[in-house]
């Protein structure tokens, strides 16, 4: 009987510091988990130094306006030149913008020049020139082989009040030509300065 008395008390005994480590451990893990949670909860309340030098870094920045080195008005249409540059391989590329201030959309189909190679062209600025005024030429528009010109064509035309972009692509005059005329429709004459390529 004694006997029986010894192994119900060992194992009462056995059954209680199961159940007490077992406590221990739950509290033990439940306490650290929070502990683990806040602190990681406060860090991501809380950027650090570097997180808010990184994120003010990428803030967008104002856009950088264009350089205008040309602006004539006609008709409604105001016709910038924004850049004029030599390119290495012997032509001028022109850019700029249009702005549409005539009420009703436009196609630039009295921009397209009246050639009848460019008509395929449709609303473009393929009938634009620049004129070396000093060397006393007109150059016209580049073409490729089946006489599409190398400049931007106005596909579904430019709306009441939108801008648009456009380039051309020229023979690129005389190294010692620095200024011309960029001449295009119905526009005045604007005079541009051209810069030599990168």
């Amino acid at each position: 009987m004694d006997f029986r008395r010894t192994k119900k008390s060992r194992r009462a005994l056995s059954a209680v510091a199961i159940t007490a480590g077992l406590l221990v451990a739950v509290a033990g893990c439940g306490g650290g988990g929070d502990d683990g949670k806040s602190s990681n909860a406060g860090s991501s309340a809380t950027p650090s130094t570097k997180n808010q030098k990184d994120a003010d870094k990428k803030e967008p920045q104002a856009p950088v306006a264009d350089t205008v080195l040309a602006e004539v008005k006609a008709g409604g249409l105001t016709l910038q030149v924004t850049s004029a540059s030599r390119d290495e391989g012997g032509f001028v590329t022109v850019e700029g913008k249009v702005t549409n201030g005539t009420g009703v959309p436009w196609v630039g189909a009295d921009w397209r020049g009246d050639e009848n190679e460019l008509q395929k062209n449709g609303g473009s600025i393929a009938g634009a020139s620049l004129v070396d005024p000093t060397g006393k030429k007109k150059y016209l528009v580049l073409r490729d082989t089946e006489g599409r010109c190398l400049c931007t064509r106005f596909t579904g035309g430019v709306g009441t009040g939108d801008t648009a972009d456009w380039f051309a692509q020229f023979p690129a005059p005389p190294e010692s030509t620095t200024k011309v005329d960029f001449q295009v429709g119905s526009m005045p004459p604007a005079s541009i300065e051209i810069n030599e390529g990168e």
